[in-house]
């Protein structure tokens, strides 16, 4: 990305950048969250926190800080590991 000429096109830049780090810390947020749910063992505490991370998946689809398919497709993979993980445990 070159050098921002005029005025408005540098406040622009300014913004783009604050977005993007705001963006950049809310899917590492996102990440840490995903791998905390996959480390853990208990079935409820799984629960507690995939619902916590369907709330941050939906907030960042609404935010388009993930495209909507995306988050669908996140929420849809995380669903079956517990599922899958609840299975485990029931036999």
């Amino acid at each position: 990305m070159g050098v921002r000429v005029n005025k408005s096109a540098m406040k622009r830049q300014k913004q783009d950048e604050k977005r993007r780090l705001r963006n950049k810390a809310y899917k590492s947020f996102v990440k840490t969250l995903t791998k905390k749910f996959l480390a853990e063992e208990d079935p409820e505490k799984k629960k507690d926190l995939l619902n916590k991370l369907y709330k941050y998946l939906d907030r960042a689809a609404v935010k388009r800080i993930y495209h909507p398919n995306t988050v669908a497709r996140k929420k849809s993979k995380l669903a079956l590991v517990l599922n899958k993980s609840s299975q485990n445990t029931s036999k």
